[in-house]
């Protein structure tokens, strides 16, 4: 669906030197950059502020053209053919709008099926679905300006996909969202990807976005690709350590002396254990096995490392 092969993008800025000097310079904002991403996929594309998303996402999409390497979207150059992609793909930008302002979201949705030239049954029955699984039946006809951030973003979305693209581009969806409209768009997102296989590619500095549902993680940071993987893979290179926590009828020493164990951190006298390990020396099931051996569990849980410290370790490790 997507495919990037040194991708760069340089821009020509200019500086004041002087009272009445001024420079220009270049500035790379992508360098080198390659992926590729199947058709189906969902891909989390993620970096700090500045890294050179955007600026990719817009390359993709056909708005920027590369300074040079090779591209293609769905089979198509998309600087060259940007119509034929925008039939295409759908994109969603969190902090811009392809909503008409003053018109009720219902007429918005009828001008893009005009715009994209959609038969009136296919349109009809794509935003049935959207209207249903996203509860956009009580706004449908109140004017765009008057809607909530949360009611907005699902018409965003709703209007991205009323063509029927195979690829949903998403820069920042969920931003500003309060936590029942981000989780009401993220199950969505999931159902559209694991059920109706539309390619996802997700750009968004809310990490628990990429958790919920990107498998894959392509991670950017000043303009080129730091790493490129599936997200369990990455937090097992750069996170080894998971933690058990263990709550005993009763108090005993210290674990730390388990198979696999690196650390372990007592608390209320040895009721509660925080247990540290290795999982390339042992696994969660013998672990456990090993502290029942040793005294009677209450309750237990198993700690992942968060993505938000796997991804800051992998900025680190540049």
């Amino acid at each position: 669906m997507i495919e990037v092969r040194d991708l760069r993008r340089e821009f020509t800025v200019t500086r004041k030197t002087g009272r009445f000097r001024r420079e220009k310079h270049t500035v790379t904002a992508v360098e080198g950059v390659s992926f590729d991403v199947r058709a189906g996929e969902a891909v989390g594309y993620v970096g700090p502020n500045g890294a050179g998303k955007s600026t990719t996402i817009k390359m993709l999409t056909g708005i920027l053209v590369p300074t040079s390497g090779h591209v293609r979207v769905s089979g198509l150059d998309p600087s060259r053919a940007r119509k034929d992609l925008a039939r295409r793909i759908g994109v969603v930008f969190g902090q811009r709008s392809q909503l008409w302002w003053d018109l009720p979201l219902r007429d918005s949705f009828d001008l893009l099926r005009a715009i994209y030239r959609v038969p009136a049954a296919d349109h009809a029955r794509r935003l049935a679905e959207c209207v249903g699984l996203l509860d956009l039946e009580p706004f449908l006809d109140t004017p765009v300006r008057q809607l909530s951030l949360g009611q907005r973003m699902r018409g965003e979305v709703t209007a991205s996909l009323l063509h029927g693209p195979e690829l949903l581009v998403l820069d920042e969806p969920t931003i500003g969202l309060d936590l029942e409209s981000k989780e009401r768009l993220r199950e969505f997102l999931a159902e559209l990807n694991t059920a109706r296989g539309t390619t996802l590619l997700l750009t968004t500095h809310d990490l628990d976005d990429i958790e919920r549902l990107c498998p894959r993680l392509v991670v950017i940071d000043r303009g080129t690709v730091l790493a490129d993987g599936p997200l369990d893979v990455l937090r097992d290179e750069v996170a080894p350590d998971r933690v058990l926590v263990v709550d005993l009828e009763k108090p005993a020493a210290p674990l730390d002396d388990l198979p696999g164990v690196v650390a372990a951190r007592v608390e209320a006298g040895g009721l509660r254990q925080h247990l540290t390990f290795r999982r390339t020396e042992t696994t969660a099931a013998a672990l456990i096995s090993a502290v029942a051996a040793r005294a009677e569990v209450h309750d237990l849980v198993i700690g992942e490392p968060e993505i938000d410290d796997v991804v800051r370790r992998l900025y680190a490790r540049r």
